[in-house]
């Protein structure tokens, strides 16, 4: 969802000064990156911002090295500040090593594109990601991808394993919408889907979340054989079929038990 769109939504509800103003000094921030740089009248015009507003607040993410002014070009760029946040946040999702090599195995052998996710907080969220010119990732499935977990294969197998207080807990705060024509948005047939889901133990998904693409998932489990990651791939629809199927599940089944096991003996943290 893109910072235009983010701002197409409007409250009845009043909101507090600080919070307004925290609201569009992030909505700058986003736009600044999404547009790879910007003049403040752009943020105006687009945000629909008081100009003095938005230099005011561009100012002050300057002065905290959130942005930088090239002045010569009378436009803002990022700051350092955001490549030090992004650091942090890659130490404290912390993929191990171990984790890493095998997802780039995965990727290799499956000749797909792979993936492994994670829970964090309350959210299914996307740790780490290989792929290649010739097998690229989904778009946008990026680090920190966090949306449309009923319509990702990932997100699906994560979905699967928890509690209906919890599942149900889910969709409330993040939704089914419609991505594609095949996308499960109805609640009874997404939760009977997540019970055959749990009973196969591996989580398909054909073109519901990206036209032409298909997805697969098995669940990364602990001590208790609760699901608490999930490693899948992602491969054009056309390049699918009973032979290739069953080698995809080979290659996700052999990944998800070494990295289940590889936390199970080490003890080390998921998320």
């Amino acid at each position: 969802m893109t910072v235009e769109k983010k701002t197409a939504k409007k409250s009845s509800a009043p909101r507090d000064s600080s919070v307004q103003t925290i609201e569009r000094t992030l909505a700058i921030l986003e736009f600044v990156s999404e547009r790879g740089g910007a003049t403040a009248r752009e943020v105006s015009d687009t945000l629909q911002y008081p100009l003095p507003t938005v230099y005011r607040l561009m100012q002050a993410l300057v002065q905290a090295d959130y942005l930088t002014h090239l002045q010569s070009e009378h436009r803002f760029e990022l700051g350092f500040k955001l490549d030090q946040l992004g650091a942090s946040l890659h130490r404290q999702v912390g993929v191990p090593a171990m984790v890493r090599s095998e997802i780039q195995i995965l990727h290799d052998y499956a000749k797909a594109a792979a993936y492994f996710a994670i829970y964090r907080g309350t959210g299914v969220v996307l740790a780490y990601v290989v792929d290649s010119p010739r097998y690229p990732r989904l778009q946008p499935l990026r680090f920190g991808f966090h949306e449309a977990a009923h319509a990702t294969a990932f997100g699906k197998i994560m979905l699967s394993g928890m509690s209906k207080a919890q599942l149900d807990q889910y969709l409330e705060a993040h939704g089914t919408s419609d991505l594609t024509p095949t996308t499960i948005t109805d609640r009874a047939k997404l939760e009977e889907h997540l019970a055959e889901v749990g009973n196969r133990g591996i989580a398909w998904e054909k073109e519901e979340f990206i036209p032409g693409m298909t997805c697969a998932a098995i669940g990364v489990r602990n001590d208790a054989g609760m699901v608490v990651g999930s490693v899948a791939i992602s491969t054009p629809s056309q390049d699918t079929g009973p032979v290739r199927d069953r080698e995809l599940e080979r290659r996700l089944r052999d990944t998800a038990n070494r990295i289940s096991r590889y936390y199970r003996t080490t003890q080390a943290p998921i998320a």
